[in-house]
């Protein structure tokens, strides 16, 4: 809990990009090998004991307390909250890495996917003003999205929580994935031994654990997170093309054997089957990010979001799941005539 503000730092407003999304990544890369293989008897059943598997209810029960009634992704509209874990012994505790909330609007068949930096200052329901991420170590996936609920005034209707065990193995069962390095870098491993890993300039094929450095790397890029979340993303494409590939279909025994081990969820075989209709929504997603201030209180990096920010985007994100209406059309219309008008 922050006791003091003495010591507070601003700077310049930017928005936050996605904090470590590789890690989370395979949950939307498992929808679509579900979609693209999804009258393959055989596929639908080794998905069913994965989610059989890692499921896990909430305390809250099957609906969010800002619901009188409870949602399916096959009929309403939905959030989704995904957490990436640092995590290594398997338990899926400690502190959340990465947080993205999705909104999923039937209708539309549209989604919006906000990150929220790991490092937000929030007021965490018992706890007091601390780090977002703090509340998983705290009291797990419940205390996470209590924490989140407050924040946006939305419902988190669903979670999956991965840590990137998981996603080093991945990327080893399908033999790597190649990228194309603007620079030359050294980078720990994932058991933070320094400087274990080297990437060499231009492209090249990383296993597993080069593939985890290569998106979590920093400090050594002189464009710092927005550097990051380009690498990210170049091994996002990477590995979604490699598992759209014909001989990747090989591969799915193993892969999911270890999202068996390495995930979380209150997802169910058929709640993902029925969101195969925004499967060709993967490859417009809308991305949200806060705008908010560096600050530093009592020697401790957070990061403060705007209250602007926080409420065009609560705004936003009920819009999306109907939770309350848009701006009148033709409201709309009128004020665009005026300003006419007036010029």
């Amino acid at each position: 809990m922050v006791q003091s503000r003495v010591d507070m730092k601003r700077g310049r407003k930017k928005r936050s990009p996605f904090r470590r999304f590789v890690k989370i990544m395979m949950i939307v890369f498992v929808l679509l090998l579900v979609t693209a293989g999804g009258a393959a008897a055989y596929m639908a059943t080794q998905l069913n004991n994965v989610t059989t598997s890692a499921s896990q209810e909430l305390e809250r029960g099957e609906r969010s307390e800002m619901r009188e009634e409870a949602v399916t992704p096959s009929s309403d509209n939905v959030s989704i909250l995904f957490l990436g874990v640092d995590d290594r012994d398997g338990d899926l505790s400690g502190r959340s890495d990465a947080l993205l909330l999705a909104t999923f609007n039937q209708e539309e068949g549209s989604v919006k996917v906000l990150s929220i930096p790991r490092d937000t200052l929030v007021d965490i329901p018992g706890r007091g003003e601390d780090k977002i991420n703090h509340a998983h170590a705290y009291d797990g996936v419940d205390l996470t999205i209590d924490t989140i609920e407050g924040l946006l005034d939305i419902p988190v209707d669903y979670f999956v929580t991965l840590n990137f065990v998981s996603f080093v193995e991945i990327v080893d069962i399908f033999d790597g994935v190649t990228v194309d390095s603007p620079m030359a870098f050294t980078e720990m491993d994932s058991d933070d031994n320094p400087g274990a890993i080297e990437i060499e300039e231009g492209e090249q094929t990383l296993d597993g654990e080069e593939a985890l450095a290569y998106a979590r790397m920093r400090k050594m890029d002189p464009e710092g997170d927005i550097g990051r979340g380009e690498r990210q993303q170049q091994v996002l494409e990477a590995l979604m093309r490699k598992g759209a590939s014909f001989r990747s279909i090989t591969r799915f025994d193993d892969v999911m054997g270890s999202l068996e081990e390495h995930l979380k969820t209150n997802l169910s075989f058929n709640d993902i089957v029925g969101m195969h209709s925004y499967a060709t929504s993967m490859d417009s997603i809308e991305s949200i990010n806060f705008e908010g201030n560096h600050a530093t209180y009592n020697n401790i990096y957070y990061y403060e979001l705007t209250d602007a920010s926080v409420e065009e985007i609560s705004t936003e994100l009920r819009r999306h799941l109907e939770l309350e209406d848009g701006p009148d059309e033709d409201e709309s219309d009128d004020e665009e005539n005026d300003n006419e008008e007036t010029e």
